[in-house]
């Protein structure tokens, strides 16, 4: 038995291939099909309307179709011009069992059918939200750690990891938005093997955990709010070392600078807080199980 499958229709569903293979194996040979809902007019020589074709009894064949091998190839090698196998076999005098076909299985033929395609493909994916938030107090006696960057300055973030509080703050959203728990669940503050751990580790082992759920992380964005450091200056390095410990195309991630306007602790520049933003993909079923 053989399946052939026109590959400018990339949206079959296990289901469509699974009643063709059951009909051909009863039959011989099976081609997939939908009826025609349009009203179909033939044209006269002259470009106008020269009658309408009665619209009972016409189908329109997909793929992929189903056949005994040996069959086909003899049905072949004598049909000579075809469109299809489909056509090689009832020139052959071979019956073809009618499938019931699938609306979504749509043929690409020029670049005009691209945005439908774009379309049905994106229909496919779940999507989730998820934000995080996190604030660490400045400690003088520690290295400022922000972003999984080491920078200059006087003090950095007191924790019981590194006090990268930008890092958690995008782990907390990663996990959210995949419903795997949170930073302090995974990698409890309780835990001495995790004193001055590096966060950037943490944020990786976050990020693989999500992959191997099926997720792919599609964008990320985080505010830093605080007096200090500048994060205009130091912006392009921060994302760059960000998509790094996420595995991540850079331009899937953006980072900017606030501050509190004087307000509370962290407009008196006693401590730091992020507020990070991310959207996660994965592959859903909306056309139906792949094949």
């Amino acid at each position: 038995m053989v399946l052939v499958h026109d590959a400018a229709r990339p949206f079959a569903d296990a289901g469509l291939v699974a009643r063709v293979m059951a009909a051909a194996e009863e039959t011989g040979a099976a081609v997939p099909v939908v009826p025609v809902r349009d009203t179909v007019r033939r044209a006269g020589p002259d470009g106008a309307a020269a009658g309408t074709v009665p619209r009972e009894g016409l189908l329109l064949s997909q793929t992929p179709q189903g056949f005994r091998l040996a069959e086909l190839a003899e049905a072949l090698s004598a049909a000579g011009d075809v469109t299809d196998e489909c056509q090689a076999m009832e020139r052959a005098g071979r019956r073809v069992a009618l499938v019931e076909g699938a609306p979504e299985n749509v043929k690409i033929t020029d670049p005009s059918d691209l945005p439908m395609a774009s379309a049905l493909a994106r229909g496919s994916l779940e999507v989730r939200w998820g934000t995080g938030l996190d604030f660490h107090p400045f400690d003088p006696g520690r290295p400022l750690v922000l972003g999984g960057l080491r920078l200059a300055g006087e003090g950095g973030l007191a924790g019981h990891s590194d006090g990268d509080a930008l890092l958690h703050a995008v782990a907390d959203a990663v996990l959210a938005a995949a419903r795997l728990g949170d930073i302090g669940v995974l990698f409890p503050p309780t835990d001495p093997s995790l004193a001055g751990a590096d966060s950037a580790g943490l944020l990786g082992r976050v990020a693989g955990r999500v992959r191997a759920e099926g997720w792919s992380i599609a964008q990320v964005d985080v505010t830093v709010i605080a007096l200090r450091p500048g994060i205009a200056p130091i912006r392009e390095r921060l994302v760059s070392r960000l998509a790094e410990i996420l595995s991540i195309d850079p331009g899937r991630i953006w980072i900017k600078g606030t501050t509190t306007n004087t307000l509370g602790d962290i407009g008196a520049g006693r401590g730091l807080g992020c507020l990070a933003l991310t959207v996660l993909e994965r592959s859903g079923g909306a056309a139906g199980p792949r094949a």
